[in-house]
């Protein structure tokens, strides 16, 4: 049994209470509260909704291109890369990304993993021996889901993915697919599919959010990314009026998946309060993947993410989720429990 004392951002509200964790064989025993000297920060630790990190071998590799020269199937930079690298290169340099998952905070990601059903294999090979949890999204044929945990599109105008759908609503598995990234023009035909979770929706437009709505479609939003990349910004406030908003970090060849970084960039450029932007990062993707993590409250996994509150950075902070959301870095981090 352990214990983690300080300010803890408990329950599904992130109410800072004075106390303790306590942690009994994995799971959350109790949340108490106690006087306690210490000034330690603990939070949930963090679930990316959304990664690619198969281009962990490409990083940099999209500097000065548009989307479609820097990630399109099948010609891009990414996947001429991909294509190149060898199982062991990529098993490696997936396992080194998942490590500083690791370090900052991550419990766990939901992957879109190309090369189908080898790719998802070079994943779990990657996963193997690691804390930090895949979620993967395979592509290709539904057969890959022998591996993933779903299957991931890469966007309705890249071909027809009903027979996909079809299967793999048929195994009973999940379907995401990447919309409005570019532009609009394949907003409708994802929505169509009926998918369980669709990424970025940059460019969504209220009839896209009312069927999002009445379909009850969690979205997963990687606004530094699509900064890189030029597409635009996300209505990261209309998208919470109408239903469960994640936030992913997307492409390990854009951005280190950092959710230090991603949540500054989201608080600090979007309307967005510090208390939501924590729970994009942490509840909604856990709640979109069915994990039992990110949330602090008995019976829970024990995934946790612990702050040193005396830290240069942190110390002297007077609302401790605007200094995690807004402040914090990989630097203050003292302890995380995976």
């Amino acid at each position: 049994m352990e214990q983690f004392e300080g300010t803890i951002l408990a329950g599904a509200s992130f109410e800072p209470i004075d106390g303790r964790v306590v942690v009994d064989d994995g799971r959350i025993e109790a949340v108490e509260r106690v006087d306690t000297d210490s000034t330690a920060i603990i939070l949930p630790a963090f679930v990316n909704a959304h990664t690619h990190i198969g281009d962990s071998v490409a990083k940099e590799a999209a500097v000065g291109l548009s989307l479609d020269e820097a990630v399109a199937p099948p010609d891009s930079r990414k996947h001429r890369r991909l294509a190149a690298a060898s199982r062991e290169e990529l098993v490696e340099a997936m396992g080194r990304t998942m490590g500083f998952m690791e370090q900052t905070g991550t419990a766990a990601f939901l992957d879109f993993r190309e090369s189908g059903l080898e790719g998802a294999r070079a994943l779990r090979a990657a996963e193997d021996g690691r804390d930090v949890d895949a979620f993967i999204f395979g592509s290709d044929d539904p057969a890959v889901l022998e591996v993933a945990d779903g299957f991931g599109a890469s966007g309705a105008n890249d071909a027809d993915f009903s027979a996909e759908r079809a299967a793999v609503r048929e195994a009973g598995a999940p379907f995401a697919i990447h919309a409005g990234e570019p532009d609009a023009t394949d907003i409708h035909p994802a929505i169509d599919l009926e998918p369980e979770l669709l990424v970025h929706m940059v460019h969504a437009e209220q009839p896209h959010l009312d069927r999002v709505d009445e379909q009850s479609i969690p979205i997963a939003v990687c606004p530094r990314a699509n900064s890189v990349l030029g597409v635009g910004r996300p209505p990261i406030g209309e998208l919470l009026d109408h239903t469960t908003v994640a936030l992913g970090t997307d492409n390990v060849m854009l951005n280190e998946p950092s959710m230090f970084r991603e949540m500054a960039y989201t608080a600090k450029e979007f309307d967005v309060s510090s208390r939501a932007v924590l729970r994009m990062a942490t509840t909604a993707g856990a709640e979109i993947a069915g994990l039992d993590c990110g949330v602090i409250e008995p019976g829970r996994r024990a995934a946790l993410l612990v702050l040193d509150g005396e830290s240069d950075n942190l110390v002297g902070t007077a609302d401790p989720v605007e200094a995690v959301v807004r402040r914090a870095t990989a630097l203050d981090v003292d302890r995380v429990v995976l």
